[in-house]
């Protein structure tokens, strides 16, 4: 069993419980996508951009911040004309693979199963 108590994370965020904790660091639509992009190899903003099709440059540049400051996406910025900026996966954004592999392995079988329904 799973207790639940009130934590506060460095963004100020309150959570009660572990899960929640990791959907409001990985939940919606585009964050588990980016950390699945990044997860074999370092790739700058445009390239990610690419991986994404649907998402604005504005939402991309606002979820790699989030996760930034979360701590699970390295920025680094190089000194060049033009700035090249690559983005990739810090240590600790690697813990959360296996989660994202578990998600993919779910959804294989969903989709299995909804094809097989219909």
């Amino acid at each position: 069993m799973v207790t639940e108590k009130k934590t506060t994370s460095k963004n100020e965020k309150q959570y009660c419980c572990p899960v929640e904790a990791t959907l409001g660091v990985i939940g919606g639509k585009w964050k588990p996508l980016i950390l699945w992009q990044l997860k074999e190899e370092v790739l700058r903003y445009n390239s990610l951009q690419q991986a994404l099709p649907g998402i604005s440059p504005r939402m991309l540049t606002k979820q790699l911040r989030e996760l930034e400051e979360d701590g699970l996406v390295r920025r680094e910025m190089y000194p060049e004309i033009p700035p090249r900026v690559e983005y990739s996966l810090t240590d600790f954004g690697r813990t959360i693979i296996p989660v994202l592999e578990a998600l993919c392995q779910w959804g294989i079988e969903y989709m299995d199963q909804r094809c097989e329904v219909k």
